[in-house]
C-alpha cells in the first residue's frame, strides 16, 4: 500500500495590520488581524524539500502590510479579496488563496459633544470577521462577527424537554437568555455589496430579532434570526451560528432572610450549552 500526501495548505497567521487614514485633519483607523493560506500543488515541498514553487509565508505577511497601503482597507472583505487575488497571482502552483480577517472596532473619543478627529477608544468584546476564498473562478465571501454578547432579562422559556433518570433541570417559564454570539453569512457568488453597510444592516437585524422574538429555546431564536436576515437580504445564501448558552442561575438568598423574585443571579461561565445551526435558502426545483 502506497503512502501519498493528502490535503495541505500553508500561510501566515495573525498578522496585526493597523491602517491609519491621514487624508485630512480627521483621521480614520482600521485595525485588522489577518491570516492567509495557499493551497495547490505543493507536493514537492513536502516529499522532496523542494521550495521552488513555495511563496514564503514571510512574503505573504509583507504583502498583507503592503496591500493595506497600496489597495487600502475600505472594508475587511474588499481588502481580503484584493490580498487573496495578489497572493494567487504571485504563486503559479496555487489553486486557491484563503484570507481570514478579524477587525477590532475603535470609536472616536467624545470631546465637547463630538468625536475627536484623531483620538480613539477601543470598543470592547465584539469582533467583525471576514473570510474570503479566491480562485480563478472568483471570490467566495463569508462575512460575520464573533463575541457579540447579548442578553434579554425576560421573554424566554425552556420547558417540555426530554427527561430521563439523570435529568435534574426544572422547567423554566421565565428565564434570562444570554449568549456570546458567533454568526457568519455567505454572500451569493458575484455579489459585491457595500460591505460596511451590509455588515451593519445584518448586525442590526440580528440584534432586533433577538430582542423582539419570544424564545422557547435558543435554537428557535437562532432560526428566527437567520430567517429574518435571509428574507431581508436576497444577496445572502446562508447564515450560520454558534451560540454558547450563558447560564444565569438564581441565587438563594433565603439564608440571609431575603426574597429573590428573579433579581439576583450568578453568571456561570462553564459548563455551557453550545447551540450551532445554519439557516439557508431552500434549493430551487431541479437543483
Amino acid at each position: 500500500m502506497g503512502i501519498v500526501l493528502g490535503a495541505n495548505r500553508y500561510g501566515k497567521a495573525e498578522c496585526r495590520v493597523v491602517r491609519i487614514v491621514r487624508d485630512g485633519p480627521r483621521h480614520g483607523i482600521r485595525d485588522l488581524n489577518v491570516s492567509t493560506a495557499l493551497r495547490g500543488d505543493f507536493t514537492a515541498a513536502h516529499t522532496e524539500g523542494d521550495q521552488s514553487h513555495v511563496l514564503p509565508t514571510d512574503t505573504q505577511k509583507n504583502t498583507a502590510f503592503a496591500y493595506a497601503k497600496q489597495h487600502g482597507v475600505a472594508s475587511p472583505e474588499d481588502y481580503a479579496i484584493a490580498l487573496g487575488g495578489r497572493l494567487l497571482a504571485a504563486t503559479p502552483a496555487a489553486q486557491g488563496a484563503t484570507v481570514r480577517v478579524e477587525e477590532y472596532a475603535w470609536d472616536r473619543i467624545p470631546v465637547e459633544g463630538a468625536g475627536h478627529d484623531h483620538a480613539f477608544v477601543r470598543r470592547g468584546g465584539e469582533v467583525r470577521t471576514a473570510e474570503v476564498d479566491v480562485t480563478d473562478a472568483g471570490a467566495e465571501v463569508v462575512s460575520g462577527l464573533r463575541d457579540l454578547v447579548v442578553l434579554k432579562s425576560t421573554g424566554s422559556e425552556f420547558k417540555g424537554f426530554l427527561r430521563d433518570e439523570y435529568t435534574t433541570l426544572a422547567d423554566a417559564d421565565d428565564r434570562i437568555l444570554a449568549t456570546s454570539l458567533r454568526a457568519t453569512w455567505r454572500h451569493a457568488p458575484g455579489s459585491v455589496p457595500d460591505w460596511d453597510a451590509s455588515h451593519d444592516a445584518v448586525r442590526s437585524l440580528l440584534l432586533a430579532t433577538f430582542a423582539t422574538t419570544y424564545s422557547r429555546a435558543l435554537q428557535e431564536t437562532l432560526y428566527a434570526m437567520g430567517r429574518a436576515v435571509l428574507e431581508a437580504h436576497p444577496g445572502l445564501v446562508e447564515v450560520s451560528f454558534a451560540a454558547p448558552n450563558r447560564h444565569h442561575l438564581l441565587v438563594d438568598l433565603a439564608p440571609f432572610g431575603l426574597d429573590n423574585p428573579g433579581e439576583v443571579f450568578v453568571a456561570a461561565d462553564r459548563p455551557y450549552g453550545l447551540i450551532e445551526a445554519t439557516v439557508l435558502r431552500e434549493p430551487e426545483d431541479g437543483r
